[in-house]
Parts: structure tokens; sequence; C-alpha cells
């Protein structure tokens, strides 16, 4: 996703542009990563000292729901990334537990999932794989 598509979408659901949310976004889509709240709040601060962690927090909240910032959680911890895209591709990820980066998976377990009773009707799912990262790897050796 782009930054434009995502304040479009702000725009679509009668959300107001701001100079903060439009900061916000632009960090999350400068990163190939997931960042915690704390992360985005220390990158933003520099340019908006005065803004709260609740704003921030309330913020990220409802770029989750809108399906602006994908969400996981990585030791305990929520954990956000700009959506990769708009079109509705489905897809997984595969993400380093040291630095948070992240790719996409081909295919969807779901595909061979045959152990789903009959009688109950899935609504949606995740599939992560987590592991380290080549980088992450070569820099701990």
């Amino acid at each position: 996703m782009k930054v434009e598509e995502a304040l479009q979408i702000l725009k679509d659901h009668g959300f107001k542009y701001t100079g903060k949310r439009e900061e916000m976004i632009r960090i999350c889509a400068a990163e190939k990563r997931y960042l915690s709240a704390k992360d985005i709040m220390e990158r933003i601060k520099e340019l908006y000292p005065s803004l709260s962690f609740d704003t921030v927090y309330r913020n990220i909240s409802t770029f989750v729901e809108l399906g602006i910032l994908e969400e996981t959680e990585l030791d305990g911890e929520g954990k956000f990334r700009l959506a990769c895209s708009t079109d509705g591709h489905h897809h997984h990820h595969v993400i380093c537990t040291e630095c948070g980066k992240t790719s996409s998976l081909p295919g969807c377990p779901m595909n061979i999932m045959s152990a789903v009773p009959d009688d109950f009707q899935v609504t949606g799912h995740k599939f992560e794989v987590y592991g380290t990262c080549k980088d992450c790897v070569e820099h701990s050796n």
C-alpha cells in the first residue's frame, strides 16, 4: 500500500487529514518490518514533541481497523506494519523475530486444510512463520 492510498482510506471513512496521521503512515511505509507503537512514537516525537502515546496508539488502532496497518504479536507485544496492498491479494508472512523484517509467502496453508469440521464455518485465519533472517543470523555470529 502507498501512503496516498492509506490517506484516501482515512478520508473515505470520514477521518480528518492531519499531519500527525500522515507522518505515522509514512514512518510505517518507510519500513519493511513490523514496528511497535513505541518505535512509531520515538520516530514521530521529533516532529511532534507534545504528542501523547495515547494519541499514537488510538491512531494505530484506527489504522488496523481500516486495514491500513497489519498487526502481529512478537514477544508479547503488538507490532504493526503498513498493509502490503489494497487489492485484496491474500497472502501470509515470514517474520524475523530479531528485527521484525517480513516477506510474503506464496500460497496459503488453508488450501490444504482438510481437518476443519464440516459443521464449522471459517470466517478468517492468520498464518505467520517466525524465525531469524539472514542479516540477523550473520550479525549474531
